[in-house]
């Protein structure tokens, strides 16, 4: 009878030890983050001037922005277009799991030198959040907050 038990204790465990092994896998960063990405709220220095659909945005332009990060034969390649049409085309690359570069800008960004980092504060498979690390000379040197969606 104890051989009984023990054998099924056994496999209880070998059960529950399978169960947990099997979660599913999240991919890297560098996959999750390589899409096209469109502005749903936008904060200068913490207030919003520009939510996706709203009829008060003091910012409306940033219905335009769109931020495309593509890997192309190995090489990450960006699009980012601000709240005012302008377009620019570089490549991005992470530091880590957090920051996001985009460089190699052109033509380069006001104030850039052809580089903006990004803090990247949170990330979903529909949802991504960036800080803007420096200030923004386009929008009065304020510090950007993004909220976007696919």
């Amino acid at each position: 009878m104890k051989k009984e038990y023990a054998f099924v204790w056994c496999i209880l465990v070998g059960l529950i030890c399978w169960t947990a092994s099997c979660k599913k896998k999240v991919a890297p960063v560098s996959e999750r983050i390589a899409k096209a990405w469109l502005a749903e709220t936008v904060n200068h220095d913490n207030v919003t001037v520009y939510l996706k659909g709203g009829t008060a945005n003091t910012w409306p332009g940033y219905s335009d922005f769109r931020l495309t990060l593509s890997t192309v034969n190995g090489e990450n390649r960006v699009t980012y277009v601000e709240f005012n049409k302008n377009s620019f085309s570089g490549t991005w690359a992470l530091e880590g799991d957090s920051k996001l570069i985009l460089k190699g800008l052109e033509p380069q960004p006001t104030g850039t030198g052809g580089t903006i980092e990004f803090t990247i504060t949170s990330l979903d498979d529909t949802k991504l959040v960036l800080t803007r690390i420096s200030t923004s000379k386009k929008t009065g040197d304020t510090k950007n907050t993004y909220t976007l969606t696919r």
